[in-house]
């Protein structure tokens, strides 16, 4: 498996490697062992001094999916409080994962990247707690999220998927937005 580090610290993008014959093919989508190993292996050196030494697989309570068609937008989304960690991947489909940093003091604070999660590559995108996730189903997409903390719907937080500060240039235009992230506010109104 390869790990990638990405523009905001913490942020980690972990490509498996899938062995392909006749039948298919069959790749391991999540193995504790090598996580823990690789977030114990980068230290905070290599995550620009943002300490994510602390999670491990033990912490990832909770797994979900959601479908979603070509076009469709869900986010942006976070947690308030002690935030949440995921990690994402495109079990069908392909999505453009957005990731944007909403962490207090962090020098990338407010910038955000962009992550293709599909199901030819397998990847998976680690997000820690203190940024927002979203994406734009590519295809009709089914998308699977393990996360480290029960969902307490008093803690969600949402910003506009079309935030003139954020800026995001999303891949299509949108076909289907939930009300909720329709009527999501500017990211200057969670700050």
């Amino acid at each position: 498996m390869q790990v990638t580090t990405t523009e905001l610290a913490g942020v980690l993008v972990f490509t498996p490697t899938p062995h392909h014959d006749d039948r298919g093919f069959f790749t391991r989508t999540f193995d504790a062992e090598i996580f823990d190993a690789t977030i114990a292996d980068l230290g905070t050196a290599a995550t620009a001094g943002i300490d994510i030494t602390g999670l491990t697989a033990a912490d990832f309570l909770q797994d979900s999916q959601s479908r979603s068609g070509a076009g469709v937008v869900r986010g942006m989304h976070g947690r308030s409080g002690a935030g949440e960690a995921k990690l994402v991947r495109c079990a069908h489909g392909a999505v453009d994962d957005v990731i944007v940093d909403i962490r207090p003091d962090s020098p990338t604070r407010g910038q955000h990247i962009h992550v293709r999660l599909d199901d030819v590559d397998f990847r998976h995108v680690l997000i820690p707690p203190g940024f927002l996730h979203g994406f734009q189903a590519l295809t009709d997409a089914d998308v699977c999220y393990r996360i480290n903390r029960p969902h307490d719907p008093t803690e969600d937080i949402g910003v506009s998927y079309l935030d003139a500060d954020l800026a995001i240039e999303w891949s299509l235009p949108a076909t289907v937005v939930s009300p909720r992230d329709a009527a999501a506010g500017p990211l200057s109104a969670i700050w």
